[in-house]
């Protein structure tokens, strides 16, 4: 039973009738509105051939199955091909048929062919105004008749106006949405850009109205409420710059996310959100070789450790990008492992979730997991990593960063996993405190399983410095203390630290564990460091304060364990380049499993003893680059 399409009809008969207005216009035009009664009658006549003739073929060039209310360049496109082959097909019809051209003009055909092109393209651009104006169904006609004033006036807005800083690729993208989504209630009033060919130029008829050093200006004469910062690529240098301005005109102000950030570079105004410090690190975006990672990713099994950590979870949201057939998610915090395994269900239902709650250490556990999953490629991220914690209860460095590794380890060798890749970091480089130290071992735990030839695994080391905004770090705990009204505590005014984004660290994990072959510690390259202090400044000011004198910066020393400044490489180390201009490689030399496998048991001894000077000596003993403090 045929079921009857009421937009169809509608849509068709709307068709019917602009044709028929269309092909009698031409004959006006062509007879300066005093058309002969003979050629009104060869009219009429060859009307049903024409009309019959349009239908068909816009019925072949699929012209009645569009969604109107997304009319796009290719449905202008298709009606210019199905209106040019109709006008053909008719002119054939006439030419070949008994009275020939005689008593019809040539030109109507060409007249017919404007007409016909201006009202069937206009109908379907005044469908797509009006959803994008008036989404709710029941809109009345008066909403109509809105919609077909509005383009020819400039419509006004009761929204909120808005400024967009960027006029390129993102900040077009950006209005389109703005304009699409009727529901967000904005208006967008205005472009900036420092780009001097683009401006008085139009985008979609808004213009580039100035540089962004205008913005005040610009911002009182528009009565602009809030300006979006569009420009995903921008350098640290550039966003301090555009934020300055931003604060100077009172404007509330926002931005799309980083490149990074952006799941294959699109861009939604849900998107939209407050600045945050690592927009002032002007990272550059990360150039991933996605066939070499999707190669050793697409359609296998993917064992993340630590997957509710800030680099698991993310890490885990990034293989996802690349189609793995099943994730394994191991944790043993609860409400992260949730969050993290509602995240991917609901983003990336195609893969297969396997959420478990348990402990690195449990090599049960472990063995079960790896049983129930069989995993091709192990992502190792679960860990400790407070430097002044772990100085206080060093048993727990040692219980999981080191046994909790090895563990990790050992079963990897028992499944045919084709690799297996640590999450690192560069306090593990002349550690001077117990996590360092801890992860150095865990490192040359891993590193060895290929350098002495145990297994067939390829097992690879990532190693980097801080990244922005995970659990418990220093921008968190700064943000917090800006809240309160100060003080904020550095360490010391000239202590550094290298960071980089999350997003940038994951994305980076997965190249390196693409060009990873047997036993390299991959060291990603972490930029300038940057000093605490100046941190501290930038998100004072970030928060709308003055330091020093709004916010107060107080010194307190370092704490136990902490450097003043941190290493990637130690002098000496064979650190080579690699394909990629973000990654560096350090090659291991020599096998030394035995004297670590020894120096782990006695580790863990004195672990379950609690003996904080005994530990330490011992991780002395085996790092001998070790400064530990022994107080």
């Amino acid at each position: 039973m045929l079921r009857f399409d009421r937009n169809f009809f509608i849509v068709t008969v709307t068709d019917v009738l602009l044709l028929l207005a269309s092909f009698y216009l031409a004959h006006l035009v062509r007879f300066d509105f005093d058309m002969p009664v003979y050629f009104r009658a060869m009219m009429l006549q060859i009307m049903p051939l024409a009309i019959i003739i349009k239908l068909f073929v816009f019925y072949f060039f699929d012209l009645y199955r569009g969604m109107w209310r997304y009319t796009s360049i290719f449905d202008l496109l298709n009606i210019i091909k199905a209106v040019s082959v109709s006008s053909l097909l008719l002119t054939f019809a006439i030419l070949f048929s008994s009275s020939r051209f005689i008593g019809f003009s040539r030109s109507v055909i060409l007249i017919d062919w404007c007409f016909s092109l201006l009202l069937l393209t206009g109908s379907r651009l005044l469908i797509r105004v009006y959803y994008e104006r008036y989404s709710d169904e029941r809109s009345s006609i008066a909403d109509i008749l809105t919609t077909l004033a509005d383009l020819v006036r400039k419509p006004s807005s009761s929204g909120k106006r808005i400024l967009i800083i960027g006029a390129g690729v993102c900040g077009e993208k950006l209005y389109r949405e703005i304009r699409a989504n009727t529901g967000l209630r904005y208006e967008a009033v205005g472009f900036l850009d420092d780009d001097p060919a683009k401006m008085g130029k139009k985008i979609h008829g808004v213009a580039v109205m100035n540089t962004v050093s205008e913005l005040t200006d610009v911002a009182k004469m528009v009565r602009a409420d809030e300006a979006i910062i569009a420009i995903p690529s921008a350098s640290a240098a550039q966003m301090k710059r555009i934020i300055d301005c931003c604060k100077n005109s009172d404007l509330k102000f926002r931005t799309v996310p980083s490149l990074a950030e952006m799941i294959d570079g699109k861009v939604s105004i849900s998107a939209v959100r407050e600045v945050a410090y690592r927009d002032l690190l002007g990272r550059e975006p990360v150039n991933l070789d996605k066939e070499i990672i999707g190669a050793y990713l697409e359609g296998q099994s993917v064992f993340v450790s630590g997957a509710g950590g800030s680099i698991g979870s993310e890490l885990c949201r990034q293989i996802a990008r690349f189609g793995p057939k099943r994730m394994t998610l191991y944790e043993r915090a609860e409400s992260p492992l949730y969050d993290i395994e509602l995240d991917l269900r609901e983003h990336f239902p195609a893969i297969e979730v396997f959420p478990i709650l348990a402990d690195i250490r449990d090599q049960q556990q472990v063995e079960r997991a790896f049983q129930r999953v069989d995993p091709n490629v192990v992502f190792h991220a679960a860990a400790y990593k407070h430097v002044p914690m772990l100085e206080m209860n060093p048993w727990k460095a040692i219980e999981n960063n080191i046994q909790g590794t090895a563990t990790m380890v050992e079963v990897t060798k028992r499944f045919p996993v084709d690799r297996f890749v640590l999450v690192s970091t560069d306090k593990a480089v002349r550690p001077s405190n117990v996590m360092g130290a801890s992860k150095r071992i865990a490192e040359m735990i891993v590193q060895n399983q290929n350098l002495c030839s145990v297994s067939n695994t390829r097992f690879i080391t990532v190693r980097f410095g801080n990244v922005v905004g995970s659990v418990g770090s220093v921008i968190p705990r700064f943000k917090k203390q800006i809240a309160q009204g100060g003080p904020v505590t550095v360490t010391d005014p000239e202590v550094t630290r290298y960071f980089m984004t999350i997003p940038e660290a994951c994305q980076l994990i997965l190249q390196a564990g693409a060009m990873g072959n047997r036993g390299e510690i991959f060291i990603l390259e972490m930029g300038i460091p940057i000093k605490i202090d100046q941190m501290a400044r930038d998100l004072i000011r970030l928060s709308g304060f003055e330091p020093d004198m709004d916010i107060r910066i107080e010194y307190i020393g370092l704490r136990p364990g902490e450097k003043l400044y941190e290493e990637l490489i130690i002098d000496g180390e064979d650190v080579l380049p690699t394909s990629h201009e973000k990654i560096m490689v350090l090659r291991g030399s020599e096998c030394d499993l035995a004297t670590l496998n020894g120096g782990i048991g006695k580790l863990v001894e004195l672990s379950e003893k609690q003996e904080i000077l005994g530990l330490k000596e011992k991780l002395k003993e085996i790092l001998p680059e070790y400064t530990p403090s022994l107080t």
